[in-house]
């Protein structure tokens, strides 16, 4: 990733003057505080406060502070100095007097604070916010989601709020903060469909929210809930769509990890004798990472101990995680999404049979000739456990685990089915990927139930909520980390189109005249996932097809395909001392526009193995459950690129809001704030592109057209007449409004960042605001006109005045100038006949020497001689003739000017 340079910028900005403050960069503070005290030809000399170290900075190291460090701004936009270090420092001010919120112009920085914070949340505080401006009381959730909710008011358009940020941040509970905003404030009092939509939550948790290495409660999907509006703009429904589900957690979980919460879950509840559970340690699927459960003094008691893990005693605190209250949570959001206990039965059945699939293990085939491999028969129980919970046969379970049906060629057309022995490895790969789609198809049944059981009484626009997993680098980063930074390159790019690409090219295409800000752009990095034949998709793909695939072939391919792209290096290049031991061929590092991450690629083939082989997809959708048939047949797995692709073709079709989401430190403990931490995150999120561009722009517009129209009923007819810009120049000075707050464009009027309560006033569409409006414009008009009435009779006053003084001054000028001109001409006149009287007696010593020359020579003399003497009689009496005339026309003119003087004086009467 390419570092912009702001050398010119910040030595523009340099407070120069000795005693200056200036901050310095700091690995681990992010940047500290300085003050200036010489200046060099290269660099300056900083004194750092807190520390009395004097230190050699070059020019562009530095940016400048504030004077006052103490004072904090709800907007980074309305400091004095727009940089990074103002940006941080206001940042970790707010988060230490417990203010989360910060924006950046209409962006919101939330800072996850690890505890609970009195008054910040709850009915009254909602009510506090809804209809208010952003920028009229401190930064929060509830102004963006109330800004968005006005946004789809006026704009008649659906909009969206992106939550982003890395795991941990804090994106899952600002999600659920702006759906409880939008479904307590906007809905109807019966309350029956915004109650389902905040009941999917604690489903959604369980079954798609794990324990990762950096954050306890880490949402392993993406989901977008939509929360639809009628005519009316009230509350109608919701829908719910998820994204990069990470099924391979279902089979692989890291050290120091979980699984998803719900099998946890399914061992602390009292279904564990009848689902044949004992402890995690005894479950493959589980055993591979921490086997503890997250709990409370009080509900770890309530969990038998033949159910706790022994080789992981004790248990996980969280403040927000519990396995035995969650699965309780979980029960009852079921039912209240309209699933009975039949079904609840169904489903728990079909996840305790996942982790019995999981113990089902395999050894070559010894017996026989046949080949391949076959059952231990120290798996027998679980395999028949898993057959009966799955409604599957037990011997065709196993047949299918350990062969494959493969359909003869065109050639062989008749012949029936021949199935082909499975090796070991192949046959584990297969059980796993069994488990793997067993657990999608649950998933998406899961999210389908939800959505119908959510009332939709119809729809005109809706409010769109992305939570999607963060972008991810840790000490071990393997498939899940490669296909989750992938969509948070996506996500990335369509951040800096919205707000930095198509902004600018709107300045331009308005013609504002605001300079252009370079930012990072990441699009080659998106090419490099995506690109046909060489692209890193295609690559995996390609060798999953190969009959003797292997990692290694993988890894050097792609280092093979691009060994001159900046993008990808080889992993003893990797900024982590621990890669730079790894060979060329076992992994590979993508410069991300957040950083530098190495993928280790020993578990990519066996990750990325999703198709089933036709002998369990025929077995599945055989089931005698009709649970599992249905989920089966009814829910269609559709690859995560494609949804990707409609999830980005929707946030294109709607007004964006952005909800960046801040993790102060990696403990994840209150009041503890890692600034070089959160300035890496900040960075990017492009933070600090964006505040280069707001100080500049203007983030706020409305179009003349829209504008007119909202206020063209209550118009009185001779304002009706106005054009649409020339009511809104009216409307804005009526108002009150300073000209550098808003500038003018083409088809649209423009507001700086900061000003949004103006901007707001303007756009409210209740009838009283309109008649106010409307009032303060007629009014201004009016005062106006009669203003410039009075500008019009002063000015025909100095202008009569004028004129007869030109006139005066005319006539003087003209007098002496034709003086002037009948002078010169006469004695140009005098000049010429002194110089033709000379060259007369000059031209008869001329004569007498030219007699002896030739015959045609005196010919030419003579015609000569005839053409100055007749040039002569016309000049001479020539400054007489005009003398003459110029009198003559001095008289006409005097006779002109007296009849003028006396016509004027008439008319002035």
């Amino acid at each position: 990733m390419k570092v912009e340079s702001r050398s010119s910028d910040a030595f523009d900005e340099l407070p120069v003057n000795i005693g200056g403050f200036v901050y310095v960069p700091d690995p681990l503070q992010g940047y500290v505080l300085g003050e200036l005290i010489d200046l060099g030809a290269e660099t300056f000399t900083v004194k750092l406060v807190h520390e009395s170290k004097t230190m050699e900075i070059p020019y562009d190291n530095m940016v400048p502070a504030e004077e006052d460090q103490t004072k904090d701004a709800d907007d980074n936009c309305g400091m004095i100095y727009l940089n990074e270090g103002t940006l941080l420092n206001n940042c970790k001010i707010r988060y230490q007097r417990k203010q989360i919120y910060t924006y950046v112009a209409n962006i919101l920085i939330s800072i996850n604070p690890y505890e609970h914070v009195p008054g910040l949340y709850g009915q009254e505080t909602m009510q506090h916010y809804q209809g208010r401006s952003l920028g009229v009381l401190p930064p929060h959730l509830y102004a963006i989601a109330d800004k968005a909710y006005r946004d789809m008011k006026t704009e008649k358009r659906s909009q969206s709020i992106i939550v982003s940020g890395e795991s941990g941040a804090g994106k899952t509970e600002s999600q659920k903060c702006i759906l409880k905003f939008l479904c307590g404030c906007y809905s109807a009092s019966s309350g029956g469909v915004e109650k389902r939509i905040l009941e999917t939550s604690p489903i959604l948790d369980s079954f798609g929210n794990a324990r990762t290495a950096r954050n306890n409660n880490s949402s392993r999907f993406g989901k977008f809930v939509e929360v639809h509006f009628d005519d009316n703009y009230v509350v109608t429904g919701g829908y719910i769509s998820h994204y990069l589900l990470e099924k391979t957690r279902v089979c692989h979980q890291q050290s120091g990890e979980r699984n998803f919460h719900v099998f946890y879950q399914l061992f602390a509840s009292g279904l564990s004798k009848q689902l044949h559970l004992s402890n995690p340690d005894q479950y493959l699927y589980l055993r591979n990472g921490c086997t503890q459960y997250f709990a409370t003094e009080k509900s770890f008691g309530y969990i038998a101990e033949e159910h706790k893990s022994i080789n992981s005693p004790g248990m996980l605190v969280d403040s927000v995680v519990d396995d035995y209250h969650g699965f309780h949570r979980l029960l009852t959001a079921l039912k209240g999404n309209g699933i009975g206990q039949a079904l609840c039965d169904d489903l728990f059945q079909a996840l305790a049979g996942i982790l019995h699939l999981g113990n089902v293990d395999f050894a070559e085939n010894t017996i026989d000739c046949a080949g391949g491999s076959r059952v231990l028969p120290s798996s027998s129980g679980s395999l028949a456990i898993a057959a009966k919970f799955l409604g599957l046969n037990e011997s065709q379970l196993g047949q299918a685990l350990t062969s494959r049906m493969m359909k003869p060629g065109r050639s062989f057309e008749n012949q029936l089915p021949i199935m082909v022995p499975l090796k070991v490895h192949e046959a584990i790969s297969a059980r796993d990927a069994f488990a793997k789609a067993i657990y999608c198809r649950l998933f998406d049944h899961i999210v389908t139930w939800i959505n119908k059981s959510i009332p939709f009484n119809g729809s005109i626009s809706y409010i769109g909520v992305l939570d999607i997993a963060g972008f991810e680098s840790f000490a071990v980063n393997s498939f899940e980390q490669f296909c989750i930074n992938y969509c948070n390159e996506k996500l990335q790019l369509f951040f800096n189109d919205r707000i930095m690409k198509q902004e600018q090219d709107l300045y331009q295409k308005e013609s504002l005249g605001v300079p252009r800000v370079v930012y990072a752009d990441n699009q080659d990095c998106i090419n490099l996932y995506e690109m046909k034949k060489i692209g890193l998709f295609d690559c995996l793909d390609e060798e999953m097809r190969l009959p003797f695939s292997s990692v290694q072939h993988f890894t050097s391919t792609v280092h093979e395909n691009y060994r001159k792209s900046s993008r990808i290096q080889i992993p003893r290049k990797s900024v982590e001392r621990r890669h730079r031991s790894m060979r060329d061929d076992e992994g590979f590092v993508v410069n991300h526009y957040a950083g530098p991450v190495c993928y280790e690629t020993a578990l990519f083939l066996d990750k990325n193995i999703d198709e089933l082989h036709e002998s369990l997809e025929a077995l599945l959708g055989g089931s005698s459950n009709l649970f599992i048939k249905e989920c089966w047949i009814k829910c269609h797995e559709i690859p995560s690129h494609l949804r990707l692709m409609v999830l980005v073709e929707k946030l294109n079709s709607t007004g964006t809001h952005f909800v960046h989401c801040v993790k102060p430190n990696p403990e994840m403990v209150p009041s503890r704030f890692s600034g070089g931490q959160v300035l890496a995150q900040l960075k990017c999120a492009g933070m600090a592109s964006v505040l280069k561009l707001m100080q500049k722009g203007y983030p706020s517009r409305v179009v003349f057209a829209d504008l007119y129209e909202m206020y063209r009923k209550e118009l009185p007819p001779k304002l009706a007449e106005f054009d649409p810009r020339s009511f809104c120049e009216s409307l804005f000075y009526a108002l009150g409004l300073n000209k550098v707050d808003f500038k003018f464009g083409l088809t649209k009027v423009f507001f700086r960042a900061g000003k949004m309560m103006e901007f707001d006033q303007l756009m409210k569409q209740d009838p009283e605001n309109v008649k106010l409006m409307v009032d303060k414009a007629h009014s201004w008009i009016l005062r106006f006109r009669w203003r410039k009435l009075q500008y019009v009779v002063l000015a025909c006053v100095k202008l009569d005045k004028q004129i007869k003084l030109r006139a005066d001054r005319k006539r003087t000028e003209q007098h002496h100038r034709r003086w002037k001109r009948i002078y010169f001409a006469c004695v140009a006149c005098l000049e010429f006949q002194n110089t033709i009287s000379n060259q007369s007696g000059d031209s008869i010593v001329g004569r007498e020497e030219l007699e002896d020359e030739p015959k045609s020579k005196m010919i030419k003399y003579d015609l000569a001689v005839w053409k100055y003497e007749d040039l002569k009689k016309r000049l001479i009496p020539r400054p007489h003739a005009c003398l003459a005339e110029y009198y003559r026309r001095c008289t006409g003119y005097r006779n002109w000017a007296q009849r003028s003087k006396r016509t004027n004086g008439i008319e002035r009467k």
